[in-house]
């Protein structure tokens, strides 16, 4: 990287050089390393590396990184930078303006469903207050909705009055699309919390094949627009819905119009209230928002993977969700067309609904043991909670484990005295609980995963389980330190 950064020399402006740079330390965006954090390991280790090598291809990269790189970075990069250059390293005249912007206008282009904003900051370059802006240029951000506000790919273009013209444009007349000029606080907050939920998931997100080489621009310039929006507003996101509103809603359906072909009443109502948590939870606290994406996505991915359903739940859920969207749309304005598209989205999900969805008892379990594991419905936990209480059927010295309920303490102690034969030491078992109750709760994620990542290697359960407790009390109660040392955890060590 260090000898890359030679090309920086040759180029005349300081917005070539942020994009080389960006694109150059987007290499490891979103990956991850043994022995530390990615942007540690490599992000300061080549501000170290830039500074020793003394060069002024160097000192370039350090002055970049003092801008584009995270606070840490940053840091280090600025004093590496100055050091040099009172040791008389030559940079090029470019060199001081960099990061030298402020924002000249934000806008947002938005579909009439809510799945999706591409928002478009524009800024330009200015040595100081008395001289004209240079090099104007727009950063192009796109926030999926479906995939919990994460900006899913950005993009950078210095034909700005080209791309808003085509902006509106394409709005103009079209009544499944608006675009419109935003406050720059607004778009700040919009795209400060779609990074921030890019970069939550452990798993490499889906994002384009792009979106990294911009991130790191993407992040320096969200700084120069003022902050002052706690909740990104261009989202119209509404208030949390209690349970109670949240069961006003479902009668308000139930007694409409668009119900009043629903067959089962009481199946009805609890997939209506399934629908409504989903848009709650999981969609910004918006129920009412329907989109051909937003009903596939529900109907095929999250109720398979999270919800119990009952057999005439399943039976219903299709029909359900078809009144449901007539319901919203109604009660949003949707446009006709957008009407029409989802409805038809929903007819093919429903073809396919069977097949995605599988009934929890296809697994083997019966009934009865599946609403002992699963009170509160998460399809989702099934695996972890059978890995944590293995034994919850038959007898054994005369104790019923079918009576057991693994959701109560005093049961669940009992079950993992059974589990170790009855002889373990309380503290030990203390332990268990502890990573028993975690298990059970999802608390955090990792714990799950890097179980998972010891299993698929053919370690042992009892084995795997004293790691995370080997884990867990080397740590103690500090729960970001514990996710990363459970996401370091590639295999088990031999003292173990």
């Amino acid at each position: 990287m260090v000898q890359a950064a030679r090309e920086l020399l040759a180029v005349r402006s300081p917005l070539d050089a942020e994009l080389m740079v960006s694109d150059m330390i987007g290499a490891w965006w979103g990956r991850r390393v043994r022995g530390g954090d990615v942007e540690q390991v490599l992000g300061e280790g080549l501000v170290d590396y830039a500074a020793k090598a003394g060069t002024p291809a160097s000192l370039t990269l350090l002055v970049c990184l003092a801008y584009l790189g995270t606070a840490r970075q940053g840091a280090k990069a600025e004093g590496a930078a100055l050091a040099m250059m009172e040791s008389g390293v030559a940079r090029p005249g470019w060199a001081d303006r960099v990061g030298a912007v402020k924002p000249t206008g934000c806008y947002v282009s938005r579909d009439a469903y809510g799945d999706q904003d591409t928002v478009i900051c524009t800024f330009a370059y200015r040595w100081n207050e008395a001289s004209p802006p240079s090099d104007r240029h727009a950063l192009v951000v796109v926030v999926d909705h479906n995939m919990s506000g994460m900006a899913r790919d950005a993009w950078v273009s210095s034909h700005v009055d080209k791309l808003l013209e085509q902006a509106r444009a394409e709005a103009a007349g079209n009544p499944m699309l608006l675009f419109e000029e935003i406050q720059p606080e607004q778009a700040r907050a919009l795209l400060e919390s779609a990074m921030k939920a890019t970069r939550e998931p452990k798993t490499p997100p889906p994002v384009s094949d792009s979106y990294s080489a911009y991130h790191a621009f993407a992040r320096a310039r969200l700084k120069a627009l003022p902050p002052g929006r706690k909740r990104p507003a261009p989202l119209h996101i509404e208030a949390p819905y209690s349970r109670e509103r949240r069961a006003m809603l479902a009668a308000e359906f139930l007694a409409s119009d668009a119900a009043e072909h629903l067959s089962d009443p009481s199946a009805a109502s609890r997939c209506a209230d399934h629908i409504i948590d989903y848009g709650c939870e999981r969609d910004f606290n918006r129920p009412l928002r329907i989109s051909p994406t937003k009903s596939e996505t529900f109907l095929l991915d999250w109720l398979p993977r999270k919800v119990m359903l009952s057999v005439a739940e399943q039976e219903a859920m299709p029909h359900v969700l078809s009144a449901w969207v007539r319901f919203a749309a109604r009660r949003t304005g949707l446009p006709e067309q957008g009407l029409k598209a989802t409805l038809d989205a929903v007819w093919e999900a429903t073809g396919k609904f069977p097949e995605a969805y599988r009934d929890p008892t296809s697994f083997g379990l019966d009934r009865p043991l599946l609403e002992r594991l699963l009170p509160d419905g998460d399809l989702s936990a099934l695996a972890r909670r059978v890995f944590a209480f293995p034994f919850l059927q038959g007898v054994h010295n005369g104790i019923d484990l079918d009576r057991l309920n693994p959701a109560d303490e005093a049961d669940r102690r009992t079950l993992l005295e059974i589990d170790h034969g009855g002889t373990i030491d309380q503290e030990h078992l203390a332990w268990h609980e502890e990573i028993a109750t975690r298990l059970w709760d999802g608390d955090p994620p990792q714990l799950w995963e890097a179980a998972q990542r010891l299993l698929d290697l053919g370690h042992d359960r009892h084995d795997v389980l004293h790691v995370l407790i080997e884990i867990a009390e080397r740590i103690g109660g500090d729960p970001d330190e514990l996710a990363a040392a459970l996401d370091d955890i590639a295999d088990i060590p031999d003292e173990i």
